[in-house]
């Protein structure tokens, strides 16, 4: 078995996102990219991605880096991202290097560009992966080891480029089936009662179901909308599946 399909099936294999990013960002810093930030949402509308606290954000980049690229809002005007919402498959950032690109980037663009060149995020390349609809999406931006080229990652890709699009895939695809809470919370308590209202039980099933009082089930019911950010519980079962919650063994995340 080659090093290439072994790898796929650890990945494949993993059992948490912790587990499947670290094996993934791993691999990754054999080809040189040691600085990966992979984003997912399922939020997306024409003039947002949604409430950052809906997504799948997954970084190697320094606390420092991601305090001002996501907290003071570079994200939405990085040149990258933009053509990652447009497009589907690999990019190389030569593409935002190119001087006709250059010469008409906006000041906010420019801001991200001059903000990544002082974090040594000058070379990489970034992997836009298809969408299942119009809401959602995901990319990952690979960035290389400070000090390479640009020039020197083309050598890489040229030679690596197709399996390490493969790799991104099939995690991309195997993150999307694991359980993720970010920072939306559950208690196994609030998970299980979710459940039985996803299974079309009403409250007072639920509590006969349980062994619980019917005050005590629409309690578990009220936390799980308060920590999911949702005013409905209908919503907090959609949600709670999101995040893929809802009917896993040793939910305990």
């Amino acid at each position: 078995m080659s090093d290439f399909v072994k790898h796929l099936d650890r990945l494949t294999n993993a059992q948490t996102v912790e587990e499947l990013w670290d094996l993934h960002t791993k691999q990754m810093q054999t080809y040189g990219f040691d600085r990966l930030m992979y984003g997912f949402t399922r939020y997306r509308t024409s003039s947002s991605l949604g409430d950052p606290q809906d997504w799948v954000l997954l970084s190697t980049q320094s606390p420092e880096y991601m305090k001002v690229f996501f907290d003071e809002g570079l994200y939405y005007h990085a040149p990258m991202l933009k053509w990652a919402l447009a497009n589907d498959g690999a990019c190389s950032w030569r593409w935002m290097m190119n001087m006709s690109r250059i010469d008409n980037l906006t000041p906010s663009e420019k801001r991200v560009m001059e903000f990544n060149k002082s974090m040594d995020v000058t070379a990489g390349y970034t992997v836009s992966f298809r969408s299942i609809s119009e809401r959602t999406k995901a990319a990952i931006a690979l960035t290389a080891k400070a000090g390479l080229t640009q020039d020197a990652v083309e050598q890489t890709w040229a030679k690596h480029g197709d399996e390490i699009i493969v790799m991104n895939n099939v995690m991309h695809l195997k993150l999307l089936t694991l359980p993720y809470s970010g920072e939306r919370n559950l208690t196994k308590r609030q998970r299980e009662v979710l459940q039985w209202v996803g299974d079309g039980k009403t409250t007072q099933d639920i509590a006969i179901l349980l062994g619980l009082t019917a005050a005590t089930v629409e309690k578990h019911l009220r936390l799980a909308r308060e920590a999911l950010d949702v005013e409905t519980t209908a919503q907090a079962v959609l949600k709670a599946a999101f995040y893929n919650q809802m009917f896993i063994v040793d939910a305990e995340i």
